[in-house]
């Protein structure tokens, strides 16, 4: 059994998250102990459990001390299988999170996987739908997955109620690959609001777009707008593509930024903070943002001989790569420092 240090590094539910994915991928049973213990709040903590558990359910995992406030899990993976699942967070909680720990194991199921999660689709502290469906699900079909997300309904903070549905399609393995060049020939975006007035959307949109424009970018950004969800919301996401595509005919590098409303601050501030956040990224011309080089770790792990560049080597990184080495067996080389851009290989 391998033995993991839920205190490492950032030492969060990241770490749990990609322990149990990992696990269930390989095969290997895994004891995770000093869960969060450097937190307010050590231990597992709800969105901690939905996103363990959804992992269990998947690989038919036994497991002990997946309840509130544990502060060590053992995890036995057995068979992954696929079919429909449904998983209700019940809060505000991240599906997208969840959604991050579920889609490494799903995509190596026997049969096609249908989930639909409830729960909180643009919350804090957690990417988006949208950085997901146009991010994350573009780079990942790079890699070979075969994936489609759609949205059903979003959800925010503190009412939740978004609902997402996702088809994955299983592979037998992933083949190496090389993101080390940002292609960024345009600039996409959504911005979206719900139950608030639509010109909340078209001025952060418009906020967007015309800081872009003093920077050289023109962005094509469309306007959600709806009455449809349990709670009141707004934010926007936006994101680079290529005119360029990989040999196999898709895009093989993005990056996004994006912003969440919140009662009190302005749709325009709204709109320009996630200007500013992938102009940021931009600069730097690496393949990968902050985000999505914290959530390629796994899968450059199970590949193997893969290389990328991220804009941003953070904490989250380092971390996913320490459970990573832990599991698979793999060897990282990192070059570069904590918060630059670096160059990330394994063997």
């Amino acid at each position: 059994m391998i033995e993991i240090d839920g205190s490492h590094g950032e030492g969060g539910g990241a770490l749990l998250r990609i322990a149990a994915a990992l696990s269930a991928v390989t095969g290997k049973p895994i004891k995770v102990n000093n869960i969060r213990s450097k937190r307010p709040k050590p231990g597992l903590m709800a969105q901690h459990l939905n996103a363990l558990k959804s992992v269990a359910q998947l690989s038919s995992a036994s497991y002990e001390g997946l309840e509130m406030a544990s502060t060590e899990i053992i995890f036995k993976p057995h068979e992954l299988d696929g079919g429909e699942y449904n998983i209700d967070i019940k809060t505000a909680g991240s599906t997208t999170l969840v959604l991050q720990s579920f889609l490494i194991p799903a995509a190596f199921t026997k049969k096609p996987v249908k989930l639909t999660l409830r729960g909180g689709t643009d919350v804090r502290w957690s990417p988006p739908f949208d950085y997901l469906a146009n991010v994350t699900q573009p780079i990942l079909r790079s890699l070979g997955l075969n994936m489609e997300m759609e949205l059903i309904q979003r959800g925010y903070y503190p009412k939740g109620g978004g609902i997402i549905e996702v088809h994955i399609d299983p592979v037998k393995r992933i083949k190496p690959f090389n993101l080390s060049d940002l292609k960024a020939d345009r600039i996409r975006g959504i911005s979206h609001a719900v139950k608030l007035p639509e010109h909340v959307a078209i001025r952060q949109a418009r906020a967007a777009r015309d800081l872009l424009e003093e920077h050289g970018y023109h962005a094509d950004i469309e306007v959600q707008h709806s009455n449809t969800g349990l709670g009141p919301g707004s934010g926007i996401v936006l994101w680079t593509e290529a005119e360029e595509t990989s040999p196999e005919g898709r895009n093989n590098s993005r990056i996004g930024g994006s912003s969440l409303g919140k009662p009190g601050k302005k749709a325009e501030i709204v709109g320009e903070e996630a200007s500013l956040d992938i102009l940021n990224v931009i600069k730097h011309r690496c393949a990968l943002d902050r985000y999505m080089g914290d959530q390629i770790i796994p899968y450059m792990a199970l590949a193997g001989n893969s290389r990328i560049k991220t804009a941003e080597l953070t904490q989250h990184t380092l971390t996913n790569i320490y459970v990573a080495e832990k599991i698979t067996g793999r060897k990282f080389e990192v070059t570069g420092k904590l918060n630059n851009p670096a160059l990330l290989t394994v063997d």
